[in-house]
């Protein structure tokens, strides 16, 4: 049975947004669109949170946002219990996003780089595992209800 993987932008993601739902599709994996469908203004907390909220509960493993620099939509993703989403502007940041902090959410900065530099990242993060060891106790360390003093 296929992955499962969400998608979503607000208006500045979109054409990058319809690209990598083909990418993935072309993977093997079950894309689902969660929005937006044209380049008409949105407002990205509205793509977001529902995105976020799938990760959250455990319904997806994990997704991918578009907006314009991509900090918006993390902004809201990671207000989300057990998400990690990280902004990814080329591949090493990706692949450390994945081993290091267990991204399970990729955000992309469509108006910052190219279709070509957006697949090559989406690939790197698709494929690189988290490391576990001592990564996992800082991943744990985010998942606290009062930040330690």
């Amino acid at each position: 049975m296929a992955e499962r993987i969400p998608i979503a932008s607000d208006h500045a993601g979109f054409e990058m947004k319809e690209k990598l739902k083909a990418r993935l599709t072309a993977l093997g994996y079950d894309v689902q669109d969660m929005g937006t469908s044209s380049e008409a203004s949105t407002d990205y907390p509205d793509y977001a949170h529902p995105l976020a909220e799938e990760v959250s509960t455990g319904e997806v493993k994990r997704g991918v946002l578009l907006c314009g620099t991509g900090l918006g939509m993390s902004y809201a993703a990671n207000r989300h219990a057990h998400v990690r989403a990280a902004v990814a502007w080329n591949a090493d940041v990706a692949r450390l996003a994945r081993q290091h902090n267990d991204a399970n959410i990729l955000v992309l900065p469509a108006r910052c780089i190219s279709e070509a530099e957006a697949e090559t990242i989406l690939q790197v993060w698709l494929d690189t595992p988290f490391e576990g060891g001592r990564h996992e106790r800082r991943v744990e360390k985010i998942e606290l209800e009062e930040p330690p003093k």
